[in-house]
């Protein structure tokens, strides 16, 4: 008795919800033949706009579910390329069917694709730095944070346009970065295939050496122009544009543009990468003689650089670049070192953002000339110091990062010792 009650009042249930879930929206149900949207589906078959189903046919004859109706209209939704009529007459269809097309999970790949077309990704940073007192440097500890979004939208299967907007405050002061309380558009740029390349247009990320794990010698740094990335193996990269003076870490004014041509060579195979380029960079400012000419003697100069990365095993690679620039230094009171930079490292592990525990280890030396480099990329060695380098990057969870850097060196040109303590914090979503 007890059992049967209970298998009663259970199918009871079952029966209840499945009958209050189809009358909302049932997809296995006829759509009468003198509903609007035949005649509406009709006219986008005509138009070209959907293909009807699966095999390419419209059986207008038929009798169609609300199933295969929002199939079609999921088809049609994915188009971009309709009239305003058209575009009109799918809007009213995706309202009618919206049950079908969302409740039920009807899915066409197309349209989930155009349905997410934009992404946003980013993250949080909180850096410190900490030198020992010294002429230049003194012993203050800097804390900065960053606030990065990055954009990604699909305009189609082979283009995106991608943006970054970043937003900097002073740790130490709790106030904005340099007095500036706004959000910086960092990058807009257009990537696709163009001319059998990989495509940039706007204002990206430059890097040297990309195919290396230990490049950025030379700089990593934004600047506005296009880029082109021939080839598989052997990759050839073209990029040619202007950049900011202020980014270039040697000069650091703002009052003009300068032009930047480089072309880039890089070959993997194997255990082994290499890479090799020259890299051109000429003030545009007419009569300036406070910045870019002071700092490297003249209006132009051209910087060669090579490296390498060899997987010494599973978990050590060594590399290494150098670069040598064709400035004098002594037209500008330099130390001939600061015509050449190089940096090796050796590397164990690497911290991998999804693995929660996974961390790299690194111990380099590094000269970095100011004559030979633009805008490095290295934590603790920076333009016009030559030292040791020791760093390590934690996961403390997935997409948490801890990383630290300990340098220990001194200016290349007036011998003085450096030390300096880089720390960061970063949450990447």
């Amino acid at each position: 008795m007890k059992k049967t009650l209970i298998t009663a009042i259970t199918t009871a249930l079952v029966v209840g919800a499945a009958s209050t879930t189809f009358a909302a929206a049932n997809p296995f149900s006829d759509v009468p033949s003198d509903h609007w949207s035949y005649d509406a589906v009709s006219q986008l078959a005509k138009d070209g706009v959907i293909d009807g189903y699966g095999d390419g046919t419209y059986r207008g004859d038929q009798k169609i579910t609300r199933y295969e109706m929002a199939q079609m209209v999921a088809k049609a939704m994915a188009k971009s390329d309709v009239s305003a009529a058209d575009k009109a007459m799918i809007d009213k269809l995706a309202a009618e069917y919206a049950d079908e097309l969302n409740n039920l999970g009807v899915r066409v790949s197309n349209l989930e694709k155009k349905s997410d077309n934009v992404k946003f990704t980013g993250l949080m940073r909180l850096d410190g730095k900490r030198y020992n007192n010294s002429p230049v440097h003194n012993d203050d500890t800097v804390g900065t944070g960053l606030l990065r979004l990055e954009v990604n939208a699909a305009v189609n299967d082979n283009w995106n346009v991608k943006a970054r907007l970043d937003g900097q405050t002073s740790l130490n002061q709790d106030k904005a970065l340099n007095g500036e309380d706004k959000v910086t558009l960092k990058r807009i740029y257009a990537e696709g295939p163009l001319f059998g390349a990989d495509t940039k247009v706007g204002k990206f990320g430059a890097f040297d050496n990309e195919s290396l794990t230990n490049g950025g010698l030379i700089i990593d740094t934004d600047l506005t122009g296009a880029e082109f990335i021939f080839g598989n193996a052997l990759k050839t990269k073209v990029t040619y544009g202007r950049l900011d003076t202020e980014d270039i870490a040697n000069i650091g004014y703002s009052t003009s543009a300068a032009d930047y041509a480089a072309i880039q060579f890089g070959y993997t195979a194997g255990k082994v990468a290499l890479g090799a380029g020259y890299t051109h960079l000429k003030d545009n400012a007419s009569g300036n003689t406070t910045g870019f000419t002071n700092n490297y003697g003249d209006d132009k100069v051209g910087i060669w650089n090579v490296g390498f990365d060899y997987a010494l095993s599973k978990d050590f690679t060594f590399g290494g670049e150098y670069a040598s620039s064709d400035a004098d230094a002594k037209d500008v009171g330099y130390n001939s070192d600061e015509e050449k930079a190089y940096s090796a490292q050796l590397t164990y592990k690497g911290a991998k953002s999804d693995v929660a525990g996974s961390y790299g280890l690194w111990a380099a030396y590094r000269s970095i000339g100011e004559l030979a480099t633009i805008a490095p990329t290295y934590d603790g060695a920076e333009a016009g110091l030559k030292g040791y380098e020791l760093g390590v990057n934690y996961m403390l969870d997935k997409n948490i990062m801890t990383k630290v850097v300990y340098f220990d060196g001194s200016e290349i040109t007036s011998d003085t010792d450096i030390k300096k303590v880089f720390g960061r914090l970063e949450f990447a979503f």
